[in-house]
């Protein structure tokens, strides 16, 4: 795949980068791409394209995916490199405590809800109408923790 490619759509109009990299002097001076380690990065890799209609730009490992308006890497686990010679990549250990989550606005949370639980999602919960949204929760095969939003308004106004 050509890493600097753009998309187009039908009228050939420039949508965004396809490949995730800083265009300086276009507004666009940083690019931000969200690392998840992951056991299994074929799975996941499954999982997100798949269930969430990401769309592979490199299969991995590592996987990168465009994600909507964003970018995820799929990195499988290792130990230290000499960029980072301290420190381990691991996914998750249980999906009980949270220390990173993906945050998915979306404008229609029930349609959303339907469509990827017919891909095979599972949601903690069906969406759950809260002040300023409605939204609920899933994970990914790792257990990475995933809201799933529709803003509704906002707390601070009436």
């Amino acid at each position: 795949m050509d890493r600097h490619a753009e998309a187009h759509d039908a009228a050939g109009a420039a949508e965004a980068p396809v490949w995730p990299r800083p265009r300086p002097g276009v507004g666009t001076d940083v690019v931000v791409t969200h690392l998840l380690i992951v056991r299994d990065v074929d799975r996941s890799r499954r999982f997100y394209t798949d269930v969430l209609g990401a769309k592979p730009l490199m299969e991995g490992p590592p996987a990168i995916l465009r994600f909507y308006n964003s970018w995820l890497i799929l990195s499988q686990e290792g130990g230290p490199t000499d960029d980072k010679p301290d420190v381990v990549a691991v996914a998750p250990s249980d999906g009980r405590t949270l220390t990173s989550a993906l945050n998915l606005r979306v404008a229609d949370i029930y349609e959303a809800y339907a469509r990827w639980r017919e891909r095979g999602a599972e949601f903690l919960t069906p969406p759950q109408v809260h002040a300023a949204e409605i939204r609920c929760y899933v994970r990914d095969p790792d257990g990475h923790l995933i809201e799933v939003g529709q803003t509704t308004g906002r707390p601070d106004r009436d």
